[in-house]
């Protein structure tokens, strides 16, 4: 039996050591690492090259492009990525210096998502994200083109658009961005729908692989696809969960954040992220033993202050301390707590700490409860039970004129006793 399986890209790794870079370089390769293995290739080679400014040209500067070129010849590399996005005028300098490919950090990004896009919605946003991306790299039947389809930063729903002319494409960015928009408005109705019901949200957001989706699915019992790998979900998700003393939620988890993530990705994914404008509470998902955790925080707090949630209510949960092991881990705990008091400590697989999230989750949706003060006809007795079940009955007392109480509601079951009150 022949194997015609494609091999997997053999890809060259490139940063730059910038002073002004927050990331240090070495870090930040060592992530871009990962997200090439998740567009699936394997890593032959890395180097990180001291610079002031990229250079306006060739990004690496020309010597260093030309012994770039030497290594990838000698690795047999089929790829080269750069840690940043690339202008169209580096990227063509670039190859035409190793004569290979090349592409950058954001191409890499979007041929993930490319993957990872099930829904209708998701492909919608991730085409849109490419065109937007790859049209002013468009400069004919180049490498770049010739190689559509054929590896990574090429993949997706969006490639075979691209040996149209540019006229076509921009009419098919159009058109994607009025199919998005009447997404919105769906989502707009079915937020307003789900307002009637006065639920609280809690919407996860963190850094990609933080362990949202995993603690989703222990907190509500459901079955949200999990992977350990960046942008293993795309689509929002948004279960109800019963918490303790009778509070029920609403929890969603959407997509992850990333170092350098591609503006157009973050313009095409604006319906999606609109999930987390709505939340009552964000709650920020983070790995508390993560080397960069300091960073992925502050890419994560960038990240919502540029989606105008900046000062929106947070929650800080510090996920996988089933990994803190042995003296050095319990030391790095005990310091996040110094640094962090409010932050609540977790581990999604393990179940450690996941009651005392419960809590305050259902400490931050109780803080919204109304007092209601009202007389119940005797045949409300189920309501009454909600009551006791949902809420805290403070008082009952039953007369003449019916079932007097004083309790404390959530808004949904508020709202559910006016209802009862006038129609009944």
């Amino acid at each position: 039996m022949i194997d015609t399986e494609t091999p997997p890209e053999r890809a060259y790794l490139v940063a730059l050591d910038l002073p002004s870079a927050p990331f240090a370089a070495a870090d930040s390769l060592e992530e871009l690492a990962s997200l090439v293995e998740a567009a699936g290739g394997i890593v032959t080679g890395r180097v990180v090259q001291n610079r002031r400014t990229p250079d306006r040209n060739s990004w690496v500067g020309k010597g260093k492009a030309e012994e770039i070129g030497r290594e990838v010849a000698r690795l047999r590399a089929d790829i080269v990525v750069a840690d940043d996005e690339l202008s169209p005028a580096q990227q063509r300098t670039l190859e035409e210096t190793t004569n290979v490919p090349v592409v950058d950090r954001s191409g890499v990004i979007l041929d993930i998502f490319a993957r990872h896009a099930r829904s209708r919605e998701g492909r919608i946003q991730v085409e849109l994200a490419q065109l937007e991306y790859r049209l002013p790299r468009l400069t004919g039947r180049g490498k770049e083109m010739s190689r559509l389809g054929g590896g990574i930063g090429t993949r997706g729903p969006g490639e075979s658009k691209l040996e149209s002319d540019r006229q076509i494409i921009r009419k098919r960015i159009q058109d994607l961005k009025e199919r998005l928009a009447e997404v919105a408005r769906q989502r707009e109705r079915a937020r307003g729908s789900r307002a009637g019901e006065g639920l609280f949200l809690a919407s996860l957001a963190g850094y990609t692989n933080a362990g949202k989706s995993t603690l989703l699915n222990a907190l509500a019992n459901a079955d949200v696809f999990v992977a350990d790998q960046p942008f293993a979900t795309l689509d929002p998700t948004t279960r109800r969960t019963a918490l303790p003393g009778g509070v029920t939620i609403l929890l969603s988890d959407t997509v992850g954040f990333v170092n350098k993530l591609p503006p157009t990705l973050v313009a095409a994914f604006r319906a999606t992220l609109e999930e987390l404008a709505d939340a009552d509470l964000l709650v920020h998902v983070a790995e508390a033993g993560h080397p960069n955790l300091h960073e992925h925080l502050r890419v994560v707090g960038e990240t919502l202050g540029g989606l105008g949630l900046g000062e929106r209510p947070r929650l800080l949960v510090l996920n996988k301390v089933d990994l803190l092991k042995g003296t050095e881990g319990a030391a790095l705990r005990q310091s996040l707590a110094a640094e962090f008091p409010a932050a609540v400590f977790v581990s999604a697989t393990s179940g450690q700490g996941l009651d005392d999230l419960r809590a305050r989750l259902a400490e931050a949706a109780a803080a919204r409860w109304r007092r209601v003060r009202t007389t119940l006809p005797y045949h409300a007795g189920a309501l009454v039970q909600r009551i006791r079940t949902r809420g805290a009955l403070r008082r009952a007392d039953y007369d003449e004129t019916g079932i007097r109480i004083e309790a404390d509601v959530p808004p949904d079951l508020a709202a559910e006793i006016e209802t009862y009150i006038r129609t009944s």
